[in-house]
């Protein structure tokens, strides 16, 4: 049997708390507090939870939370307004710099790309003569 939550197949061979994180809006804090107002042990397998369980689960997750679609159109939603009104935090996405003042000069790889390295042309310069 496969659990669905907010269009996501849950793994079988997961405890539940684990398996609603794979959801998008549900991190671990949330998924315990859905299974503590659903009344179900966070150590459950999801292969072993009853359908009145999954149905529970479901009806807490979709009424008290932003999930999946609705949750990434939001934040999408959230960095183009900020763009627009050319807020710091709007021009430092467009740039693509990290927004949450980091430091740049070093680290930052994963938002600034692959390290190019960029030469003083000298040598060229000196090669072309």
């Amino acid at each position: 049997m496969v659990v669905r939550i907010a269009g996501i197949n849950l793994q079988d061979n997961k405890t539940i708390l684990i398996a609603l994180t794979s959801i998008f809006g549900i991190g671990r804090h949330t998924a315990a507090s859905i299974l503590k107002e659903a009344q179900i042990a966070s150590n459950t397998k999801v292969k072993d939870l009853s359908d009145g369980d999954i149905e529970k689960i479901r009806t807490i997750a979709e009424s008290e939370y932003k999930l999946e679609g609705d949750l990434r159109v939001e934040i999408i939603q959230n960095i183009k307004r900020l763009k627009e009104i050319n807020s710091l935090r709007g021009v430092r996405h467009n740039r693509g710099l990290p927004v949450r003042g980091q430091r740049t000069k070093t680290n930052a790889r994963t938002k600034r790309g692959k390290k190019v390295t960029v030469g003083s042309g000298r040598k060229k310069a000196a090669e072309k003569t």
